[in-house]
């Protein structure tokens, strides 16, 4: 399995990540190694990585780009046989680029890591490569050249030959343009190519944000592949069409289209996912687009804290590490004495308020409670929500039986000015004279600084605007070392939460923004006030919070065994890449026979779709009284020209109280001119059902389908 991401957080010491979709990437590398499973890693080595924070006195965010020193960082230079660097070229608009490669060795697991600061580059092309995630869509546009053309190229020069291919976002989705170039030079028809590669090729979604989701305009197209076009053996309008989007190619656009499976990274995202897609096919329901989901762990060896080791080590299973997704595995945590879990905890704590230079004083540990709220400062993420009522914060903070702190961290993309404003905000809040001492905000957020927090706080706080989160990571690292969520009822925590192990609130999705900020921020003071300081403060005559502790052990043991990933990567090679491996095989055997076989058909299917119709319909109802179920009836005459009906489906669709339903109905009798009728029925505990919005639907279908809506085709009938 190829995995192309374009960026990874492995080590802090290589800075090339900027927050959790890095990390998360960082995190599969390892699992993939722990697990054996045969992947690499295909990325670009950022000469300047992501920026540096440095934040002023006055709260204003400056960036620093110091250059990543190869000699110190965990990269080694990817040599040719001739012991001289491996290098490809790409073609960028008018020229060709020279890339060179780097290597990191994750236990079994290598990532390659594709760089244009190379001498034979004029210096613009150098510098292309330099920082992760630039703001001009010229540099973004040549980046991903780079790293989707770029990491094919590479590979092939190395002789490696992946059977899967999966796009970790859309940023490398131009991969899928290579490789039909690659078969079209051999002569191969652009629409053989693309079911070969669509076949062998995933895609996993990572945000519903719509920053995260890149879209070029056709003029920056034309520009940087006019040249490329007709190397895929298509025209312009057939290649654009793979991502266009009214007047834009977008990037996730083409990364659906050339996949032939899609997935989000939590149950919730899986549906956010549906509805984004929906928008690009409105013909297909909602529930009908085909988006699996996997939702997201951490990396448990990375994340969990050396003394919370050394304490599962004790009270574990020796094996315990092998079995991280068995919940059996578990369950020792809850035999380990409170006061022994407890005292863990807060040599953590002392261990993050030293290592993050925080002016808390020693004496405060385990006496002051300290709330955690650390990642990127983009605004729907909301880190203001705390601050809509002063009055009411100053209140929480500064009760001199019951104190409460809170930590502060995260950086705002250069570009992101809202962003920035909020940390400034923040800033000046912290050095007010009511809040000194009681909020901390601190400066360059990353994966070492990560781990003190979610090691060292007491609680781990996420507030992001429902649905926004897609799953989240942060709150699972927080989990596994016995820190407690408070988070809005999205991403992960949705399937997280049980109500014994943290915090939900249930965010509100009505009303204005305004409306819906001041419903979740009354319902966080709400939680904070009644029940999270009152449990935190009620100790036993050990100075234990025994009931905090007895929530601390639900957590590990609820959602350890589950948001790992161990539990993650294994299930993305079960249902993912085991049958998009075998998919791949099936479709290039034989001189591509099966890819050629499906490019036809499809072709046939468009070519004549628009002769397909729905014509006279008919529904009828029978009580069957013994049993208390009426029998609905559907007739549906529809007129197909010369596709053949057994390549198709006809179905009764429509709205009932969960979603859609559907029942097939069978040929029943062939009419003059291409015209079918067809018949069935369905038994429902009332007439309500049928007497709801309902439809006649009809889809093209063939067992080489990787789903019912592979060609993203459906005829209806007039309602």
């Amino acid at each position: 399995m190829a995995y192309f991401s374009a960026e990874y957080g492995i080590d802090e010491s290589l800075p090339i990540y900027s927050g959790g979709l890095g990390v998360l990437a960082g995190d599969h590398i390892k699992a993939a190694n722990d697990l054996d499973l045969p992947l690499i890693g295909v990325g670009i080595f950022y000469s300047k990585g992501y920026f540096q924070q440095r934040i002023r006195e006055d709260g204003v965010q400056e960036h620093l780009f110091p250059r990543i020193d190869p000699e110190t960082s965990p990269v080694k230079p990817v040599l040719a046989s001739d012991g001289r660097p491996l290098s490809v070229e790409v073609p960028i608009a008018d020229r060709k680029v020279v890339l060179v490669a780097w290597s990191v060795v994750v236990g079994r697991v290598t990532v390659y890591l594709l760089s244009s600061d190379v001498d034979r580059n004029p210096e613009q092309d150098r510098r292309l490569t330099d920082h992760l995630y630039p703001g001009d869509p010229d540099t973004r546009i040549r980046q991903e050249i780079i790293l989707g053309i770029g990491g094919v190229r590479l590979l092939r020069a190395l002789g490696i030959q992946p059977e899967v291919w999966h796009l970790n976002e859309g940023h490398s989705a131009f991969m899928a343009l290579e490789r039909i170039r690659e078969f079209t030079a051999e002569g191969t028809a652009f629409d053989t190519a693309l079911e070969a590669v669509k076949a062998s090729t995933m895609f996993t979604t990572h945000t519903p944000v719509p920053a995260g989701h890149d879209v070029f305009g056709l003029e920056i197209m034309d520009r940087y592949f006019g040249d490329f076009y007709w190397q895929l053996g298509a025209d312009r309008e057939k290649v654009l069409s793979l991502g266009r989007i009214g007047d834009g190619f977008n990037m996730t656009r083409l990364a659906v289209t050339v996949s032939t499976m899609v997935n989000g990274v939590s149950k919730l995202h899986e549906e956010v996912t549906k509805e984004l897609l929906h928008q690009w096919m409105p013909h297909i329901p909602m529930e009908d687009i085909p988006v699996a989901s996997i939702t997201n762990g951490i990396h448990l060896g990375t994340w969990l804290s050396p003394g919370m080791k050394a304490l599962f080590d004790e009270y574990l299973d020796s094996r315990w590490e092998k079995n991280l997704a068995d919940p059996k595995t578990w369950i020792p945590i809850r035999s380990i004495p409170a006061p022994a879990l407890w005292e863990k905890h807060l040599r953590n704590q002392s261990d993050m308020i030293e290592r993050l230079g925080l002016p808390i004083a020693d004496s405060s540990v385990g006496k002051t409670l300290i709330v955690g709220f650390a990642r990127r400062f983009a605004t729907y993420k909301r880190a203001y929500l705390l601050f809509t009522d002063l009055e009411r914060l100053d209140c929480i903070v500064n009760d001199p039986s019951r104190p409460v702190c809170f930590v502060f961290a995260g950086k705002a993309h250069p570009s992101d000015q809202p962003g920035q404003e909020l940390i400034k905000k923040i800033v000046e809040v912290s050095q007010s004279e009511r809040f000194k001492g009681r909020i901390f905000v601190v400066e360059n957020y990353n994966m070492e600084k990560a781990k003190a927090l979610v090691q060292g706080v007491d609680v781990w706080l996420n507030t992001p605007v429902k649905p926004m989160e897609a799953s989240g990571t942060s709150g699972q690292k927080a989990a596994v070392n016995g820190v407690l969520n408070c988070s809005i009822l999205d991403g992960w925590w949705c399937e997280g939460y049980n109500g014994r192990n943290g915090w939900a609130i249930d965010g509100a999705t009505e009303g204005s923004d305004q409306e819906r900020i001041r419903a979740d921020s009354a319902a966080l003071y709400g939680l904070i006030e009644h029940r999270i300081v009152p449990l935190y403060y009620d100790r036993d005559e050990q100075d234990v919070p025994a009931e905090w502790v007895a929530m601390m052990k639900e957590s590990i043991c609820s959602l350890a065994p589950v948001f790992n990933t161990q539990r993650m990567v294994d299930e993305y090679w079960k249902r993912l890449y085991v049958p998009v491996m075998t998919r791949g095989r099936y479709f290039t055997a034989n001189g591509l026979e099966v890819a050629g076989r499906v490019a036809a058909y499809k072709r046939f299917i468009r070519d004549n779709w628009h002769e397909v119709r729905v014509g006279r319909t008919g529904v009828t109802s029978l009580r069957v009284t013994k049993i208390g179920l009426t029998m609905v009836r559907f007739e549906a005459e529809i007129a197909l020209g010369p596709i053949w009906h057994k390549d198709v489906t006809v179905e009764a669709v429509g709205s009932g109280k969960n979603g859609i339903w559907k029942t097939k109905l069978t040929l029943s009798k062939s009419l003059d001119n291409g015209i079918y009728r067809y018949e069935g029925s369905l038994f429902i505990d009332s007439d309500s059902l049928w007497l709801s919005k309902s439809n006649i639907r009809v889809v093209p279908v063939s067992k080489d389908f990787g789903n019912d809506f592979e060609m993203e085709l459906a005829a209806w009938g007039d309602t």
